[in-house]
Parts: structure tokens; sequence; C-alpha cells
């Protein structure tokens, strides 16, 4: 590996996934991937170590989730270049991510060509958002500025992501290894602090916000 090789440590729960990203990232000039994590507490574990010149993060994963891994990475070590790469193509998360610190957002519909172009992109110390997200987040201009995500705890967060998937709280509570009256609970709570009355009002908040689709 040459010192001008770009390191990338890849982070996802879903072992499918990654094997995605090693296959279109391995094979091309100056990208190497050199770790992978399955939750963002061995991506912190493992960090110090490796030293990747580009972490690609998922945002919805069980355990501490994405975004306080972005969090806490970019806190202890500011310097690490973030690349969230996720379903959620939403401007709401986008804008959000992007205010916690990450350097770049894609979507997992986005191209290989994408996805190189915004590793590098990043390593190179500059920001990068995919273009169909970009203008979304143009476009919903103070839309999306109301919404209360960043009022929502990290497991709040979680559980709304996968709410707004359509999954019931019982398919939630075993993604996440939650009881499903820790899963309701959360979601009394998560109701609360965005100031809706009921799941159907919490549903189409989700779906106004781009949270979740038609």
């Amino acid at each position: 590996m040459s010192d001008s090789t770009i390191k990338i440590m890849l982070v996802d729960d879903h072992a499918v996934a990654r094997a995605g990203y090693r296959f279109m990232l391995d094979y091309v000039d100056g990208l190497s991937v050199i770790a992978e994590a399955g939750s963002g507490e061995e991506a912190l574990r493992m960090y110090p170590a490796m030293l990747p010149d580009v972490v690609i993060l998922d945002l919805t994963m069980p355990g501490l989730g994405g975004r306080e891994t972005l969090i806490r990475m970019k806190s202890q070590w500011p310097e690490c270049r973030i690349l969230i790469c996720t379903m959620h193509e939403t401007a709401a998360l986008v804008d959000h991510a992007m205010k916690a610190g990450a350097d770049g957002y894609i979507s997992k519909n986005s191209s290989p060509e994408v996805l190189v172009t915004a590793v590098r992109r990043i390593a190179q110390g500059h920001k990068y958002i995919d273009a169909e997200l970009a203008q979304s987040v143009v476009t919903s201009g103070n839309r999306t500025a109301n919404v209360g995500i960043e009022a929502l705890s990290p497991r709040e967060f979680q559980v709304l992501c996968l709410f707004a998937e359509a999954l019931t709280v019982d398919e939630i509570a075993a993604k996440l290894t939650l009881s499903s009256k820790t899963v309701a609970n959360n979601l009394t709570v998560i109701k609360e602090k965005l100031q809706v009355g009921s799941t159907a009002e919490l549903i189409r908040l989700a779906i106004s916000t781009g949270l979740a689709s038609v």
C-alpha cells in the first residue's frame, strides 16, 4: 500500500453491505479497505489503532447507533473524516448529520461511482453530498428546520427511523434487542418531543419530512 492510498474503515451492522462496499472499493486504484466494524462501539475501539482516512458509516444501527457514533468520533478525533452512507434519503437527516459533523452523505442507492467520488473528495478535505440529496436539502428549507430531530436521544432517533420504515413495535424491539414495552415507551416520548398527539400524526410527520415514503 503506497502512502497516497486512501485507507477506509467500514461501519455497518450488515455484513452483506460491508462486503458490497469492500468489493466496490478495493478494486479501485488508490483505495483500500483496512478495517470493518459491525457496530459503533466496535468502530470507536478500532479507530485509534487503524486511523483510517475515511470512515463510511451507516446511520441506523443497533446499540450506539450511527448518529451517536458520528458525534463521539468527531469529539474524540476531530480530524477524522466521516461519510454517512444510509438508506434514509431525507433532507432532515442529511441536514442533521452534516450539522453533527459528517463530512459527506450519500444514499445506499447511489452508484459505485458516487461512492468512490465521495470517498476521494472527503479524503481531500472537502464536503460531499449526493447531488439529488443536496437539492432536497436546499428546497426543503424551513420545512425541516423545526422537525425537532435534534431533541431526540440516540435511542429515540433509532426507533423513529425504524418506525418510519414501517416496522412494528415488536420488529423494532427485535432489531434493537429491546423489549416491546421499551420501544412503546420510546415512541411515546418521541411523540411528546415532536409535539404530535397520536401514532397517525407521527406517521404523517414522518411522511411530510421525508423520513418515510407515502
